[in-house]
């Protein structure tokens, strides 16, 4: 059985190409397609151990059985918005849900734009929270930022995040807008907006969205310094978005 894996962020960057083609006898689980790249590309093998199997846009267990149609994605450890694959660098692309809460571009955000989709006559409190590329941390000097998304799987994960802001917060409303490619100092590359009928869940709310965002969705960034460059994945503790 032929397929085909998606790659992304740090582990594309080293193995050199964006997705691999792999012939596999059945049945195969997504923990053996993790361990079969481990093997072919032994200099990526400890970014690979980290990084999860998602199926169809699923983070999957390592036991799920692959099927020839299914789409194949490794998703290392995420970094969205601290402060198909994504498309080239400086378009002006926009990807937006279903219900149309929730985008993804290259283009400028805009804070009144995000704000307004949850903006209702019968919510008394709105939040936005708007994360920005910092130029120091610590002694280090960022000169910009670059954002790379597996792109639907992205719009569906923060699809995932309102439904369960709903469930928490029942008739909070949540809209979330992230920037990729390259976001330079004091640019915006999230947005997060929340709605609600009182100003307690919206605070509690707006949280909740900038701190799951951080855990599932696949978003990563790429720090660029004058001297250097890296991928920044989780950076707090084991990375399990199935939890």
């Amino acid at each position: 059985m032929n397929i085909t894996v998606l790659l992304f962020a740090g582990i594309a960057e080293r193995i050199g190409q964006s997705r691999i083609d792999l012939t596999i006898e059945v049945p195969y689980t997504a923990g053996q397609v993790k361990q079969e790249l481990m093997n072919q590309y032994p200099n990526a093998s400890e970014l690979v151990q980290s990084a999860i199997i998602a199926i169809n846009q699923e983070y999957a267990p390592s036991h799920v059985i692959i099927k020839e149609e299914d789409e194949i994605a490794l998703i290392p450890p995420v970094s969205g918005g601290d402060g198909t694959s994504s498309g080239s660098a400086g378009s002006e692309d926009l990807h937006a849900s279903s219900d149309g809460l929730y985008t993804i571009g290259h283009a400028p955000l805009s804070v009144e734009s995000t704000t307004e989709k949850v903006i209702t006559p019968n919510h008394g409190a709105t939040i936005s929270f708007v994360g920005t590329t910092r130029e120091m941390t610590g002694d280090q000097r960022t000169v910009h930022l670059e954002y790379e998304a597996y792109i639907p799987m992205a719009l569906s994960t923060m699809q995932t995040i309102g439904q369960e802001i709903d469930q928490r917060w029942p008739g909070t409303l949540c809209a979330i807008s992230h920037r990729l490619g390259k976001v330079d100092i004091a640019e915006i590359s999230v947005i997060i907006a929340v709605s609600s009928p009182h100003r307690a869940d919206c605070y509690d709310a707006s949280r909740y969205a900038i701190e799951r965002l951080k855990e599932i969705v696949p978003i990563w960034k790429k720090e660029v310094w004058e001297d250097g460059s890296e991928w920044k994945g989780h950076q707090t503790g084991p990375w399990n978005p199935q939890t």
